[in-house]
């Protein structure tokens, strides 16, 4: 008896990439809002390279940019409240 015909496993697509340059919610410049990690401190700074405008937020090892630019949203939201 002969053995049964072997199947490959379909190959993985891809994962898209989050964005790592934000809009500056004040300025409204594009592309111009970084994200830098301190993991060893638990920091996260967003600095805006256009009005200089900056955002300090804790961060843990499964923060991503994307989060720490949507808690600055979030916070400019509250303080227009």
């Amino acid at each position: 008896m002969g053995k049964g015909k072997s199947t490959k496993a379909p190959p993985k697509k891809p994962r898209a990439k989050l964005d790592t340059l934000f809009s500056c919610p004040f300025c409204n410049s594009s592309k111009s809002v970084s994200i830098n990690f301190d993991r060893d401190m638990g920091r996260a700074t967003a600095k805006c390279s256009q009005c200089a405008q900056k955002y300090e937020s804790r961060c843990t090892p499964l923060t991503d940019a994307v989060d720490v630019y949507h808690d600055w949203l979030d916070s400019c939201e509250e303080a227009n409240k």
